[in-house]
């Protein structure tokens, strides 16, 4: 049986490219034309149609000029409704893809942007179990957010969206595949405990400086110091420029997150620490540096600096 499914699903893919064309990864944008997009009538739109076979009958049946002159209106307008449909789908244009940040096991938010050069109404898209409807007015690009569900850290592919529309009478049902060629990156999760990071020593060499808001000393002027800053009355007791020096030494030391002090533990296990260990740092606002095999990112600190290690330990192979 499996062989006999396997030799139709070859003939089909040769006898009938375009229903299996789009099932490969394509690059943006991504825009629908009339070879792509399928239509079908809808539940509705069957029970519809059964009912006007039977007003049909009864019109034809007594001779009923009026009843049969309904009858014909009303199948005109649903097959104007089918290519209606239709055209809320052609031309429809996906031109990028933004994705956000999740860890493993948490859904990822995805931001899709749609242009059309007309209005459209009523469309929705479909990924996974998520369903959200949209509209176009011709002019601008709309922002479409769908979260896609992780399992895994590093570079996931994005599934086949479906994009469909019963516009405008719900007769009919006009779909599409989009197989956007953009992998997402998602971050790897944090142990749940462990020990904590070790620090530098806490002395003069290696504490940061940051700027404070009091007087620490006064120096020698420096190309690029702010005017408001200089020491009018001691310079005018020296021969140089004296500049106010705001820098104190910052109460916290560095953290050195390192891979190579993780020796025993595997692979995954490191990753999961040093996840946890960059989580803690952004929490407490740490000034912290990474070490990876072939990457090392200096020390720093904020939400850019916090991205950018998540997203070397996510590549991690």
């Amino acid at each position: 049986m499996r062989d006999l499914l396997q030799r139709l699903q070859r003939w089909a893919e040769h006898r009938l490219p375009a229903l299996t064309r789009y099932r490969r990864p394509e690059s943006l944008p991504i825009e629908l034309h009339r070879r792509r997009i399928y239509i079908v009538p809808t539940g509705f739109g069957l029970g519809f149609s059964m009912l006007l076979l039977v007003m049909l009958v009864g019109a034809l049946n007594y001779a009923n000029n009026a009843g049969l002159l309904l009858t014909c209106l009303l199948g005109a307008a649903s097959a104007a409704s089918m290519l209606v449909a239709f055209r809320s789908l052609d031309g429809l244009r996906l031109g990028h893809i933004r994705a956000g940040h999740a860890v493993a096991g948490q859904p990822l938010e995805l931001t899709f942007t749609f242009d059309s050069r007309r209005p459209r109404n009523a469309i929705r898209v479909d990924l996974g179990d998520s369903t959200v409807a949209f509209a176009l007015d011709g002019h601008a690009s709309t922002l479409v957010k769908l979260a896609l569900p992780t399992e895994r850290r590093g570079w996931q592919p994005l599934p086949r969206l479906r994009v469909w529309s019963t516009w405008p009478l719900g007769l009919f049902r006009a779909w599409s595949w989009l197989h956007p060629e953009q992998p997402v990156l998602v971050w790897p999760r944090g142990e749940a405990a462990g020990p904590p990071p070790q620090a530098r020593a806490d002395d003069a060499r290696h504490l940061r400086l940051h700027r404070g808001d009091e007087l620490a000393a006064l120096r020698d002027y420096r190309a690029g110091d702010p005017q408001r800053h200089i020491a009018w009355k001691a310079s005018a007791r020296h021969e140089n420029l004296l500049v106010k020096d705001f820098e104190q030494p910052q109460s916290h030391p560095q953290w050195q997150l390192d891979w190579r002090q993780l020796g025993g533990l595997d692979h995954e296990a490191r990753i999961a620490r040093l996840a946890r260990w960059l989580n803690e740092a952004q929490a407490q606002r740490r000034h912290y540096s990474l070490w990876l095999p072939g990457h090392e990112i200096p020390g720093g600190s904020g939400p850019l600096h916090y991205a950018r290690c998540m997203n070397a330990l996510a590549q991690l192979p």
